[in-house]
């Protein structure tokens, strides 16, 4: 029997941050990170193994830094939770007593019931090294590769592999358009834009029924009977909790399948915390679930658990997911935080929308000059900032980072207009036309 203070199961950024985050608090505790994988990945990283690094190995999640601390590091899955006797059961047979558990197990890619979908040539997204030098060795030499799902993950692996030389690249998605779940319409429809300029074929308000081919994928079958054809199949549709382990543990699970947590990550059991996408959250408008499994979201929750695992040494409490995404396709960037248009009006918020636009540097004739697109979302009555999207060049992936702080200190339009600022010709909109502001002052003058 091995004996641990604090066992820590997974070894994903949840599980690290949560480990090094505990060594900080209580460094007399015998700290445990156990990782199903011995090499395993930087989950956001995992599209751009394909073209952007020239090696995908640039992509691993090392341990080496937790262990330098003097946290243990092993290699093994856990099969069976024990919470009265405090034991975990692996899949090698060894047994694991601990102190405090702290579920980081994550997610497994959502597998759809397709016919043919076990055929060779068909990939979901792992967080396994091994796994992914295969897959990017196959699109190298695939001539045509249909993505299924126009996500964040979907899109930016379609936006990878096409360019790789001499690629036919296409994205099969259920809903309207790409990104629906983050953006408004406007928004994803510039990114739709941006992938069809690169040449990825769009296929919008589609269903796949049937991978084609004998033993290996040679086309993907459309509800319409429309065949596209498929080298390989990247299934980009999302992520499931992975929460297998814990099946006869007898923890609470939340309404959208993941481990229910209080406000300090800690499960019914007051010895045993999850984080990352293994734990259920929680909007932080309308305390709903929410499906959001994001590796900042993720971080968060560990440095509230793994402060407060003997107690409460901080007053760190989750106050809800945000749910602020950037993502980068085709030299576009785009950011949401928060509620959008259609998810407000959905949730019955009365709301005012405010848009502005600038170029990112001043004056807008300096060579790399990109427009950036600012929408935000106020409650109508309070000016209480709700949500915000931004798209143009980089900038827009840290000030989607000020909209979200924004948000979270429930800053109004009057506060935001108000802000005191940093501009630099190269690096910044003019301090008389920074968008975020000037949507702001649209908003506080009502």
């Amino acid at each position: 029997m091995n004996k641990t203070d604090i066992l820590v199961l997974g070894g994903g950024p949840a599980g690290i941050i949560t480990a090094m985050t505990a060594k900080g608090y209580y460094p007399e505790k015998d700290i445990t990170v156990m990782k199903s994988v011995d090499a395993g990945v930087i989950p956001c990283g995992i599209p751009y193994m394909f073209a952007t690094l020239d090696d995908p190995d640039k992509n691993a999640l090392k341990t080496t830094g937790i262990e330098s601390k003097g946290i243990k590091v092993v290699v093994d899955e856990a099969i069976d939770v024990d919470k009265i006797d405090r034991v975990v059961k692996t899949k090698s047979g060894n047994e694991y007593q601990y102190e405090k558990l702290v579920l980081a197990t994550g997610s497994k890619p959502i597998i759809p019931p397709i016919e043919g979908i076990d055929k060779i040539g068909v990939y979901s997204i792992k967080k396994d090294l091994v796994y992914l030098k295969k897959m990017v060795e196959i699109a190298k030499s695939a001539k045509n590769i249909v993505v299924i799902g126009g996500g964040f993950i979907g899109i930016e692996m379609a936006d990878e592999v096409a360019s790789l030389e001499d690629k036919n690249v296409a994205i099969v998605e259920m809903l309207p358009n790409i990104l629906l779940n983050a953006f408004d319409d406007e928004f994803c429809e510039a990114a739709a834009d941006k992938l069809i300029e690169k040449g990825i074929k769009l296929h919008l308000n589609s269903k796949v029924v049937e991978i084609v081919g004998a033993d290996k994928a040679t086309a993907v079958k459309l509800e319409d009977g429309t065949e596209l054809p498929a080298d390989m199949v990247i299934l980009g549709i999302g992520a499931r909790q992975n929460i297998e382990c814990i099946k006869k543990c007898d923890l609470r699970i939340g309404r959208g399948g993941g481990i229910w947590v209080n406000d300090y990550m800690r499960t019914i059991d007051r010895n045993i915390f999850a984080v990352g996408d293994c734990a259920e959250k929680r909007d932080f408008f309308t305390r709903d679930h929410s499906p959001v499994m994001l590796a900042s979201t993720a971080t968060a929750e560990a440095r509230i658990a793994g402060a407060n695992l003997y107690g409460v040494k901080a007053i760190r409490i989750n106050p809800g997911t945000i749910a602020a995404f950037s993502t980068y396709i085709n030299r576009l960037a785009l950011g949401s935080a928060g509620l959008t248009e259609n998810t407000a009006k959905d949730e019955k918020f009365d709301i005012v929308v405010a848009t502005s636009e600038a170029p990112d540097k001043h004056p807008g004739t300096i060579k790399g000059t990109e427009k950036i697109v600012v929408k935000l979302i106020f409650s109508k009555d309070t000016k209480v900032l709700l949500g915000g999207q931004l798209r143009g060049g980089i900038s827009v992936g840290e000030l989607i980072n000020v909209i979200a702080v924004a948000i979270q200190k429930r800053m109004t339009a009057n506060e935001i207009a108000m802000l005191q600022i940093a501009t630099h010709p190269k690096l910044t909109a003019a301090p008389t036309i920074y968008p975020i502001i000037t949507a702001a002052q649209n908003i506080a003058k009502l």
